[in-house]
């Protein structure tokens, strides 16, 4: 056991609260819907990055490299200042939805390249131009592009091009849970001396300007070089600043309240604003900042002049009052904690012998561990306003979330990105607890189970989707999350989590019901569900009402849903291995799942079905009421999601499960045409095992054909969301008073605006569902065996097993990252800098989706969340049982 492995120990028994401090500060808390008290309930206008140094957020902190404690009430964070802004830049920078020409879209460069799971050392690189930073120029060229042109980057500004910019390393290490360390150090990457101002701060989350509680904390000067933190729900902290003698620095006090004189153009509650450090700094405004040195807010204020190709070095250190020495060990501790990540993650990554791969890898955990977040959001207290503010608009009591009264969150959660998606997503979330799960199970368990309590999980059982709208739908993948994870810590520790899978299941019955009652309209085991998670990928947006009038029958829902019944049959009889009593319920789902393959196939004579025989593959069905059933016929991820519902049951499974075998030989012998859309039950495949699935072997050998054909969906990089069939062949569709509704092959960014525009489903790549593919299947060659051979890729003459193509794509996926024969990655598209830089070169993104052609990063740059998912891709891996 490694000192890591030991901390997580510590954890676990409760004997060292390891998780009291980590970076659980958002990287952009303005123009989110909590902030947002409009009437118009428009989040991005009522709270602007303009304002963000000013005003004194309700429900959050934002911060650029932030830590907090569990509960968000003390932050530390980094300041920074080129001599040349007109901002101190404090938090990154980015375009609203409105401004972006694709959305929203952080204009920063910036990499989180290493964290552990106790947060025992972390370390993240900031690039800082010593230029004045482009603010205008960023905003106003994407304001003037349309949709079919790229978006305008801070890289294509070639600020960086001349090496006139800093590197700027940022360090914590935890000498214990409430004694953490912070270095930065300042590389100069210019030709000539640069000036920096660098401005450790510390602050309080306010808490006391609502009328919700009064207390006040209160930091304070103690000297030239120390802050006293007196918080009544904190131990005694202070911050330590260190002061080589040439290299002093000057402490600054403000408040974290309003500058409401700035923003509104009203008196000031206090003297001392939130921008009072930046008016300080920036604009050289002395009374900004308190003489009595004492505030809410605080600086350690560093001038450094730093030559060329030099580094300079800020340390500052949080810990208890009273240390003699509290820079004396200072380097040997960072150094250690830094050794002892280097070990965990040695140990993790010993069957990856490639260094590439190991960084890729070791980079995208670290993103996974760094955006986490503490996320605070009371719907009903949200909805009435606070005591000391305006009431709130009216319109709000019957608009956005107004329907979920229950929900109160104040937890740590993983975030899909901390800048570009600041809120959790239900179905991303499940898929970031996979990649969790290598470094730190425990806390992946504990995110599925959040989300099912009862301040989160609707009354009706619903899981709550994303604070822009909790009552929209995700894919119910929180049941296949939970048993991977289940299998995962099995594997790990020997040992099987019953009662985590136990009381997971029971909140997933709900979630289920929940499905079964609100979606199949007809109840025909046929089911909707809006866009579940596919954004524009339809020719309608399907979270709205239909220009056609009626409704679609997904074809993608109906095949989650008996993706989530196969899930919860697996659970069950996980868990009849100890209490019977689950047989039962594994039959209820084992005979929902038949009768959903049945929905999906069988309809009236003259009725359409989802499969089509004549494009052999599955699409939605347009049901109108002057044309009746229309099938879309667009060759779509929509369509190959029925490969995600298979289960392979084993004999051993079966042996201990009796009633539930009677049951299913009864409900065979006794409904034969249902027993006859499963694959081969009753023949015994490799191994004696058996198989559950939507597609017999005939019809996903046709699906194979198609999503493995590189005229179709399959990429250098990966299978792509939208057929490139397509490109030539766009789907059109005559809608009644009004132009055509289009489907095209979209390789890169969106030219629509469905759905928001800054996501786009129409042809490029997206990690969780290629990972959906491969883990799939892995599980039909775990049936089938070396026997079963498709063409790969289509059209190829060359024959290959289910395992062997699953691994052809991971390789496909992994390379987006990994050096090509040039040195190259994919993933950085064109950009020469980026590509063979030294400076840029080994540190990466992990974008939202890819280029379906190229493999370039698109979308949000940091959504480490299900791109990280690529850590477990590279991870070494047998077939698991």
């Amino acid at each position: 056991m490694n000192e890591e492995q030991r901390r997580q120990q510590e954890l676990r028994e409760g004997r060292q609260h390891w998780h009291q401090f980590g970076p659980y500060v958002s990287d952009r808390q303005w123009g989110t819907v909590r902030e947002d008290y409009s009437a118009d309930a428009q989040p991005w206008n009522y709270t602007t990055h303009d304002m963000a140094r000013s005003l004194a957020y309700r429900w959050g902190e934002d911060a650029l490299g932030g830590i907090c404690d569990d509960q968000q009430l003390l932050c530390l964070g980094l300041g920074l200042w080129n001599g040349q802004d007109t901002i101190l830049k404090e938090r990154l920078f980015g375009l609203s939805g409105p401004e972006g020409n694709h959305g929203e879209d952080v204009k920063e460069l910036y990499y989180y390249l290493d964290n552990t799971p106790t947060h025992s050392y972390m370390r993240m690189l900031y690039k800082y131009p010593q230029h004045a930073f482009p603010y205008d120029w960023l905003v106003k060229e994407n304001g003037r592009r349309n949709r079919q042109k790229p978006e305008f980057e801070l890289t294509d500004t070639c600020i960086f091009r001349e090496d006139r910019y800093f590197d700027v390393f940022l360090d914590y290490a935890k000498v214990g849970p409430t004694d953490l360390l912070m270095q930065i150090t300042v590389h100069n990457r210019g030709p000539h001396e640069a000036l920096l101002h660098v401005l450790p701060q510390l602050w309080f989350r306010n808490t006391w300007s609502w009328g919700n509680e009064a207390y006040k904390p209160r930091l304070a000067a103690a000297d030239t070089g120390r802050i006293c933190v007196d918080h009544a729900k904190l131990p005694a902290l202070e911050l330590y600043c260190d002061q080589p003698a040439d290299q002093p620095c000057t402490l600054l006090f403000c408040d974290n309240e309003t500058n409401t004189a700035r923003l509104y153009q009203a008196p000031n509650p206090a003297p001392y604003c939130k921008d009072g450090i930046h008016e300080y700094v920036v604009q050289g405004e002395k009374t900004a900042i308190n003489p009595a040195r004492e505030g809410t807010k605080a600086a350690a204020h560093y001038t450094l002049n730093v030559p060329p190709g030099e580094s300079r070095t800020v340390r500052v250190r949080l810990a208890a009052p009273g240390l003699a020495a509290p820079f004396e060990e200072f380097e040997a501790l960072m150094s250690q904690r830094k050794a002892e990540a280097d070990q965990f993650y040695a140990d993790l990554q010993h069957d990856l012998a490639s260094t590439d791969a190991r960084n890729v890898q070791r980079q995208a955990l670290a993103g996974m561990l760094w955006s986490k977040q503490f996320y605070y959001y009371d719907v009903p207290e949200w909805l009435a306003g606070d005591p000391t503010m305006p009431p709130p608009p009216p319109e709000r009591q019957h608009g956005r979330n107004s329907t979920w009264p229950h929900l109160n969150n104040a937890d740590i959660i993983s975030m899909p990105d901390k800048w570009e998606y600041p809120w959790y997503a239900a179905w991303d979330l499940a898929f970031h607890c996979i990649p969790l799960a290598l470094v730190d199970v425990e806390f992946a368990k504990h995110q599925l189970r959040l989300l099912c309590q009862d301040w989160y999980m609707h009354p009706s059982g619903q899981l709550p989707a994303y604070e822009w709208k909790l009552e929209d739908v995700n894919p119910p993948v929180h049941a296949y999350a939970t048993w991977r994870v289940y299998k995962m810590c099995l594997k790990h520790s020997g040992n099987p989590d019953t009662a985590f899978l136990e009381s997971m299941f029971h909140r997933l019955l709900l979630n289920f019901t929940w499905w079964v009652n609100r979606k199949d309209r007809h109840n025909r085991n046929v089911f909707e569900g809006g866009f579940l998670g596919l954004d524009n990928i339809g020719v309608f947006d399907r979270s709205a009402p239909l220009p056609t009038g009626g409704h679609i029958e997904q074809a993608d829902g109906t095949s989650w849903m008996a993706m989530f019944a196969l899930n919860m049959m697996r659970i069950a009889l996980e868990l009849s291995k100890t209490n019977p009593v689950y047989q039962d319920m594994a039959s209820k789902f084992f005979e929902h799942f038949l009768y959903i393959a049945h929905a999906m196939s069988s309809f009236s004579e003259g009725e359409i079905d989802m499969w089509d025989e004549q494009d052999e593959f599955y699409y939605d069905v347009l049901n109108t009421p002057d044309k009746g059933r229309v099938s879309l016929r667009i060759r779509s991820m929509v369509g190959l999601i029925p490969l995600f519902a298979v289960e392979v049951l084993d004999e051993d499974a079966l042996r201990g499960a009796p009633q539930f075998v009677r049951r299913l030989n009864w409900f065979l012998d006794h409904r034969p045409q249902l027993a006859a859309l499963v694959s081969r039950w009753q023949e015994p495949g490799k191994g004696q095992r058996h198989l559950l699935s939507l597609l017999r072997g005939h019809r996903m050998k046709l699906l194979l054909r198609r999503m493995l054909d590189e005229a179709e969906f399959l990429s250098d990089y990966g299978v792509r969301a939208l057929s490139r069939y397509h490109l030539k062949h766009p789907f059109r569709l005559q809608v009644a008073d009004g132009p055509d509704a289009v489907v095209a092959y979209e390789p890169g960014e969106s030219t629509t605006s469905l759905f928001g525009g800054n996501s786009n489903w129409r042809g490029p790549i997206w990690m969780p569902m290629n990972f959906l593919i491969i883990e799939s299947l892995q599980r039909f060659y775990h049936y089938y065996g070396p026997e079963f051979k498709v063409e790969y890729p289509t059209n190829s003459g060359h024959m290959h097993t289910l395992q062997e193509i699953a691994q052809a794509l991971t390789e496909r996926l992994t390379k987006l990252f990994l050096r090509d024969e040039q040195g190259h990655r994919p993933a950085f598209g064109d950009d020469r800098q980026l590509q063979t830089d030294p400076h840029f070169q080994d540190y990466l993104l992990f974008h939202e989706y890819f280029h379906g052609d190229t493999g370039r990063g698109l979308g949000a740059s940091h959504q480490t969340g299900w791109t990280g998912l690529i850590a477990k891709l590279l991870q070494y891996r047998q077939l698991e049982e």
